[in-house]
Protein backbone atom coordinates (compact mmCIF):
# COMPACT_ATOMS: atom_id res chain seq x y z
CA UNK A 1 0.00 0.00 0.00
CA UNK A 2 0.99 3.35 -0.99
CA UNK A 3 1.90 5.72 2.19
CA UNK A 4 0.90 9.68 1.66
CA UNK A 5 4.17 11.95 1.02
CA UNK A 6 5.35 13.37 4.17
CA UNK A 7 7.21 16.11 1.97
CA UNK A 8 4.87 18.90 1.69
CA UNK A 9 3.74 18.50 5.59
CA UNK A 10 7.73 18.92 6.20
CA UNK A 11 7.79 22.03 4.21
CA UNK A 12 5.09 23.07 5.57
CA UNK A 13 6.27 22.73 9.07
CA UNK A 14 9.75 24.16 8.32
CA UNK A 15 8.15 27.12 6.54
CA UNK A 16 5.98 27.70 9.45
CA UNK A 17 8.80 27.92 12.13
CA UNK A 18 11.27 30.16 9.69
CA UNK A 19 8.33 32.53 8.87
CA UNK A 20 7.98 32.35 12.75
CA UNK A 21 11.48 33.24 13.45
CA UNK A 22 11.39 36.04 10.70
CA UNK A 23 8.58 37.67 12.46
CA UNK A 24 9.47 37.84 15.57
CA UNK A 25 13.42 39.45 14.14
CA UNK A 26 11.14 41.91 12.58
CA UNK A 27 9.25 42.58 15.23
CA UNK A 28 12.29 42.97 17.69
CA UNK A 29 13.82 45.08 14.77
CA UNK A 30 10.97 47.28 14.41
CA UNK A 31 10.49 48.03 18.43
CA UNK A 32 14.42 49.05 18.86
CA UNK A 33 14.67 50.58 15.42
CA UNK A 34 11.38 52.39 15.82
CA UNK A 35 12.44 55.84 13.95
CA UNK A 36 12.49 53.39 10.81
CA UNK A 37 11.38 54.59 7.29
CA UNK A 38 7.59 54.07 6.70
CA UNK A 39 9.17 52.81 2.98
CA UNK A 40 11.15 49.94 4.00
CA UNK A 41 8.50 49.13 7.04
CA UNK A 42 5.95 48.52 4.59
CA UNK A 43 8.20 46.84 1.82
CA UNK A 44 9.03 44.32 5.03
CA UNK A 45 5.70 44.28 6.06
CA UNK A 46 4.26 43.24 2.08
CA UNK A 47 7.00 40.81 1.81
CA UNK A 48 6.14 39.31 4.98
CA UNK A 49 2.56 38.64 4.36
CA UNK A 50 3.07 37.03 0.69
CA UNK A 51 5.80 34.60 2.01
CA UNK A 52 3.82 33.72 4.72
CA UNK A 53 0.08 33.56 2.82
CA UNK A 54 2.35 31.18 0.48
CA UNK A 55 3.48 29.46 3.50
CA UNK A 56 0.24 28.65 4.80
CA UNK A 57 -1.67 27.44 1.51
CA UNK A 58 0.86 24.61 1.57
CA UNK A 59 -0.01 24.09 4.91
CA UNK A 60 -3.49 23.82 4.24
CA UNK A 61 -2.73 21.48 1.52
CA UNK A 62 -0.17 19.23 2.89
CA UNK A 63 -2.92 17.61 5.17
CA UNK A 64 -1.18 16.60 8.43
CA UNK A 65 -2.33 14.10 10.73
CA UNK A 66 -3.86 16.10 13.16
CA UNK A 67 -5.33 18.78 10.56
CA UNK A 68 -5.12 21.81 13.65
CA UNK A 69 -2.61 24.44 12.98
CA UNK A 70 -3.30 24.70 8.79
CA UNK A 71 -7.46 24.17 8.80
CA UNK A 72 -7.82 27.56 8.19
CA UNK A 73 -4.97 28.45 6.37
CA UNK A 74 -6.83 28.18 2.46
CA UNK A 75 -9.11 31.94 3.17
CA UNK A 76 -6.34 33.27 5.63
CA UNK A 77 -3.20 32.60 3.47
CA UNK A 78 -5.11 34.38 0.31
CA UNK A 79 -5.72 37.14 2.33
CA UNK A 80 -2.28 37.48 3.69
CA UNK A 81 -1.04 37.59 -0.05
CA UNK A 82 -2.96 39.55 -1.33
CA UNK A 83 -2.92 41.96 1.22
CA UNK A 84 1.19 41.66 0.79
CA UNK A 85 0.51 42.66 -2.76
CA UNK A 86 -1.66 45.52 -1.93
CA UNK A 87 0.62 46.81 0.18
CA UNK A 88 4.02 46.49 -1.70
CA UNK A 89 2.35 48.48 -4.36
CA UNK A 90 2.87 51.67 -2.67
CA UNK A 91 4.43 50.33 0.59
CA UNK A 92 5.60 54.09 1.68
CA UNK A 93 2.35 55.44 1.26
CA UNK A 94 0.02 53.26 2.16
CA UNK A 95 1.41 52.99 6.70
CA UNK A 96 -2.56 53.92 7.64
CA UNK A 97 -3.69 50.95 5.21
CA UNK A 98 -0.89 48.78 6.30
CA UNK A 99 -1.62 48.99 10.16
CA UNK A 100 -5.31 48.41 9.74
CA UNK A 101 -4.72 45.62 7.57
CA UNK A 102 -2.33 43.76 9.74
CA UNK A 103 -4.43 44.35 12.35
CA UNK A 104 -7.36 42.75 11.19
CA UNK A 105 -5.24 40.09 9.93
CA UNK A 106 -3.31 39.33 13.76
CA UNK A 107 -6.54 39.60 15.43
CA UNK A 108 -8.56 37.25 12.98
CA UNK A 109 -5.77 35.07 13.70
CA UNK A 110 -5.45 35.07 16.98
CA UNK A 111 -9.27 34.23 17.15
CA UNK A 112 -8.49 30.89 14.75
CA UNK A 113 -5.98 30.38 17.23
CA UNK A 114 -8.30 30.25 20.40
CA UNK A 115 -10.34 27.83 18.19
CA UNK A 116 -6.79 25.54 17.48
CA UNK A 117 -5.99 25.64 21.22
CA UNK A 118 -9.63 24.37 21.84
CA UNK A 119 -9.79 21.44 19.35
CA UNK A 120 -5.88 20.48 20.52
CA UNK A 121 -7.58 19.85 24.42
CA UNK A 122 -9.82 17.75 22.55
CA UNK A 123 -7.23 15.71 20.96
CA UNK A 124 -5.18 15.37 24.45
CA UNK A 125 -2.15 17.95 23.35
CA UNK A 126 -1.09 19.48 26.82
CA UNK A 127 0.29 22.61 25.62
CA UNK A 128 -3.47 23.94 24.16
CA UNK A 129 -3.71 26.44 27.28
CA UNK A 130 -0.16 27.91 26.00
CA UNK A 131 -1.64 28.33 22.36
CA UNK A 132 -4.83 29.86 24.00
CA UNK A 133 -3.29 32.23 25.92
CA UNK A 134 -0.92 33.72 23.20
CA UNK A 135 -3.81 33.91 20.70
CA UNK A 136 -5.22 36.09 23.34
CA UNK A 137 -2.48 37.96 23.82
CA UNK A 138 -2.14 38.07 20.31
CA UNK A 139 -5.67 39.14 19.16
CA UNK A 140 -5.66 41.88 22.15
CA UNK A 141 -2.72 43.70 20.18
CA UNK A 142 -4.02 43.23 16.60
CA UNK A 143 -7.28 45.04 17.89
CA UNK A 144 -5.11 47.95 18.91
CA UNK A 145 -3.38 48.09 16.04
CA UNK A 146 -6.63 48.19 14.05
CA UNK A 147 -6.95 52.15 15.80
CA UNK A 148 -3.05 53.35 15.42
CA UNK A 149 -4.55 56.63 13.88
CA UNK A 150 -4.19 57.83 17.41
CA UNK A 151 -0.46 57.29 17.71
CA UNK A 152 2.62 58.65 16.59
CA UNK A 153 4.89 57.42 13.90
CA UNK A 154 7.16 55.86 16.31
CA UNK A 155 4.37 54.20 19.02
CA UNK A 156 3.16 52.73 15.62
CA UNK A 157 6.93 51.38 14.69
CA UNK A 158 6.51 49.72 18.52
CA UNK A 159 2.88 48.13 18.31
CA UNK A 160 3.88 46.92 14.81
CA UNK A 161 6.87 45.45 16.37
CA UNK A 162 5.23 44.03 19.43
CA UNK A 163 2.31 42.53 16.81
CA UNK A 164 4.83 40.62 15.06
CA UNK A 165 6.43 39.31 17.71
CA UNK A 166 3.25 37.93 19.52
CA UNK A 167 2.58 36.75 16.03
CA UNK A 168 5.63 34.95 15.45
CA UNK A 169 5.65 33.85 18.79
CA UNK A 170 2.16 32.66 18.74
CA UNK A 171 2.73 30.65 15.11
CA UNK A 172 5.49 28.71 16.35
CA UNK A 173 4.22 27.65 19.62
CA UNK A 174 1.10 26.30 17.63
CA UNK A 175 3.49 24.83 14.58
CA UNK A 176 5.37 22.82 17.22
CA UNK A 177 2.99 21.71 19.21
CA UNK A 178 0.39 20.31 16.59
CA UNK A 179 1.58 19.73 13.69
CA UNK A 180 2.77 15.85 13.90
CA UNK A 181 4.62 14.30 10.78
CA UNK A 182 3.51 10.44 10.60
CA UNK A 183 5.74 8.54 8.02
CA UNK A 184 3.35 5.82 7.19
CA UNK A 185 0.03 8.03 7.36
CA UNK A 186 -2.31 6.43 5.43
CA UNK A 187 -4.20 8.40 1.93
CA UNK A 188 -7.29 9.95 2.90
CA UNK A 189 -9.05 8.00 0.93
CA UNK A 190 -8.56 5.03 2.58
CA UNK A 191 -8.92 6.49 5.79
CA UNK A 192 -12.27 7.11 5.15
CA UNK A 193 -13.24 4.19 3.18
CA UNK A 194 -11.79 2.49 6.86
CA UNK A 195 -14.07 4.75 8.70
CA UNK A 196 -17.22 4.18 6.23
CA UNK A 197 -16.95 0.53 6.62
CA UNK A 198 -16.70 0.89 10.77
CA UNK A 199 -19.46 2.70 10.34
CA UNK A 200 -21.56 0.58 8.73
CA UNK A 201 -20.33 -2.94 10.92
CA UNK A 202 -21.47 -0.49 13.86
CA UNK A 203 -24.62 -0.49 12.58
Amino acid sequence: MKMRSVTPMRIAKIGYIIMSILFCVAGILFIVRPEMSTKIMGICIGVAMILFGVVKLVGYFSKDLFRLAFQFDLEFGILMAVLGIIVLLDAENLMAFISVALGISILLDGLFKIRIAMDAKQFGIGSWWLILALAIVTGAVGAVLVFDSVFGAKVLSVLLGISFLSEGILNLCTVISTVLIVKNQLPDVIIEAEGFETTEQDE
